[in-house]
């Protein structure tokens, strides 16, 4: 760690505008010689899950890091979970609060119920090539859209701002949030998914409670039991225990 705070070893880029943070990490990816924040101060071409549009209104954060992870693709995808407690205690950290916030599987981050964060994984180099991972991460630090800019039935968004009073710059937050990736992502690499696995449920939305899990064909209803050791959403249902790797979750 530097003596401003700032993790050892990740570069850290400021833009100005760019189209999306992911699209800048794809396009920088072969050049870095290790692993890099890339922040927008505007994003005009942001996008969720499942190629949905992320808005991004003028104060929110719209970052991704650039990563080269050695492991195989299923654990590598398992630093959504990383992204996740990062966020987290920088929310924490920015707030001086813990109760409001929780995390909902895959990939968000809640607050006093409402979406105020998204997490969004995208592989490079997969095959003959060097394999870099893009975590992208959105914040509605100043805004949120309207939910009648939100799928139906979705958690309806929610800035900090307006949750909680805090006025905290995308760059004020990146150095939040980029230390506390670091040390989760240290965790990670040493000790595997198992602690992170405990940390992430220890903060998780709706936890034994129903839910209902939407894959792209199917809708699952059952209580939300654990996340087991691969990442995969555990609900138990009355045709009996059901392990979904992918899923929008709706409460």
């Amino acid at each position: 760690m530097s003596a401003d705070g700032w993790p050892a070893g990740y570069g850290r880029r400021v833009l100005a505008e760019v189209d999306s943070t992911n699209a800048e990490a794809a396009r920088i990816a072969p050049m870095l010689a290790g692993p890099e924040w890339i922040l927008a101060l505007r994003q005009t071409a942001g996008r969720g899950r499942r190629g949905r549009v992320w808005k991004a209104p003028e104060g929110n954060f719209s970052a991704t890091l650039v990563l080269r992870p050695t492991e195989a693709p299923d654990v590598v995808a398992l630093r959504s979970f990383v992204a996740s407690l990062a966020l987290w205690e920088a929310f924490v950290a920015a707030t001086g609060r813990t109760a409001p916030f929780a995390l909902k599987w895959p990939n968000d981050v809640l607050l006093n119920g409402g979406k105020v964060a998204g997490i969004l994984l995208e592989s490079l180099g997969h095959g003959g090539g060097a394999l870099h991972l893009c975590i992208g991460i959105g914040v509605n630090l100043a805004a949120a859209p309207g939910r009648d800019e939100v799928e139906e039935g979705a958690t309806p968004p929610v800035s900090l701002l307006s949750e909680t009073g805090a006025r905290v710059t995308p760059e004020e937050f990146l150095d939040l949030l980029a230390p506390a990736y670091a040390r989760w992502e240290a965790q990670f690499t040493t000790y595997g998914f198992a602690p992170i696995r405990e940390a992430w449920l220890a903060r998780a939305a709706r936890l034994g409670e129903p839910i209902t899990a939407r894959t792209m064909g199917e809708s699952h209803r059952g209580t939300f039991e654990t996340v087991d050791n691969a990442g995969n959403l555990v609900l138990k249902t009355a045709s009996g225990r059901l392990s979904i790797p992918a899923a929008d979750v709706f409460f």
